[in-house]
């Protein structure tokens, strides 16, 4: 079967771009409002991302993460292309004394032509002192938050060029005493060839389309005072229980697409873009690229070097005057980092680390490993 890559790399850009001016000319015409529900999703968390790479190239990542069990994450429709079972972890301290992990494990089977994975993110806090109205310093008790996914995947190649997968999540929130739970599904395809003997990668990505969080629990017990005054006989106060709605998760569709501007069997050089319409923000967009080097001194040892920025609208603030966090709010989006690694035919071991910055909520490190065997 005969594949135009260079018309499909063309079409994936001029979608991308066609999309998001769509939007922009939209607000801009008057006739029709921006009803972009910024601020309205819920477990935000799984948007954390998983491993140092996907961090390093930001919203660029669902077209290369073809090697590593990142891919379960990222894009499921990449996961089969994996080539031999793989295991990575990483962990990261996010912002305001927060922390996030996640570990995910995949398996090719029929020849490689499939894989099934899983994988778990958890995200949260300890310990924090409970204030309330009436007691302002502090109640002398303790919270804490922990929010939890868990993901089975199922991929398949069903060519040596296209390859989908279908992420099956359970989503669960322990927000002190009160806890909710969702489910939900992501849903990738791959694209990939050579164009003029370089590889080049394309990525549809549809993921945490689901049902909406809702919660229960001790949590939102309440006591409802009663009128007493007739003299019935009543208990006093009624016990109630709070109603709550139920919130709908980050939903998000991406796009993204990588060429390997230098391929050798000791270097790789790669150019990447990604397109990213979330549920609850304005359309965003990334670049990013990545440099391996695959042989150092002739070895089974290679390094990467990898950095990116990725806009997302509803993140930059608009000042009219000039601040402290200026400075700072201007570095947000960007990331960057690196890999130490050893691979041969039987076994891989990769060290990777990744900062990225959050502009006026400063910077976060993320290290990750990776095995392959």
């Amino acid at each position: 079967m005969h594949y135009n890559v260079r018309g499909l790399l063309i079409s994936a850009f001029v979608l991308a771009g066609a999309t998001g001016g769509a939007l922009t000319a939209q607000t801009a015409s008057g006739t029709n409002q921006n009803n972009t529900q910024y601020g309205t999703s819920s477990a935000e968390f799984l948007l954390l991302g998983a491993g140092a790479r996907g961090v390093g190239l930001g919203g660029t990542m669902p077209a290369v993460a073809t090697s590593d069990a990142s891919a379960l994450y990222y894009n499921p429709g990449a996961a089969s292309m994996m080539g031999r079972p793989g295991l990575l972890i990483g962990t990261y301290d996010y912002v305001g004394g927060t922390h996030y992990s996640w570990g995910g494990l995949n398996f090719p089977f029929g020849g490689g032509s499939n894989s099934i994975g899983i994988q778990i993110g958890t995200f949260g806090f300890n310990n924090q002192p409970v204030y309330t109205v009436d007691q302002p310093d502090g109640t002398g008790t303790t919270y804490s938050v922990t929010e939890t996914f868990m993901g089975a995947t199922f991929a398949r190649n069903f060519s040596d060029r296209f390859s989908t997968g279908l992420t099956l999540k359970g989503v669960y929130d322990q927000l002190g005493a009160a806890k909710g739970t969702a489910f939900a599904v992501d849903f990738g395809t791959h694209y990939h060839a050579k164009l003029k003997g370089h590889p080049v990668n394309m990525a549809f990505v549809l993921s945490n389309l689901g049902t909406n969080l809702s919660y229960n629990g001790d949590g939102l017990a309440v006591t409802v005072p009663r009128d007493t005054s007739a003299g019935a006989p009543v208990e006093d106060p009624q016990p109630g229980q709070l109603s709550t709605k139920g919130f709908q998760l980050p939903t998000n569709f991406q796009i993204a697409v990588s060429y390997d501007v230098v391929y050798t069997k000791a270097m790789e050089l790669s150019a990447l873009g990604g397109f990213s319409q979330p549920r609850s923000n304005g359309a965003g967009y990334a670049f990013g690229v990545e440099w391996n080097l695959l042989h150092l001194g002739n070895s089974k040892f290679g390094a990467s070097l990898r950095g990116s920025y990725t806009s997302a609208p509803a993140n930059n603030i608009s000042t009219t005057l000039p601040t402290q966090a200026t400075g700072a709010q201007s570095s947000q989006g960007w990331a960057g980092g690196g890999a130490l690694g050893y691979n041969n035919d039987k076994f891989r071991l990769e060290f990777d680390y990744a900062y990225r910055s959050m502009g006026i909520l400063g910077g976060t490190n993320y290290f990750s490993v990776t095995l392959g065997w």
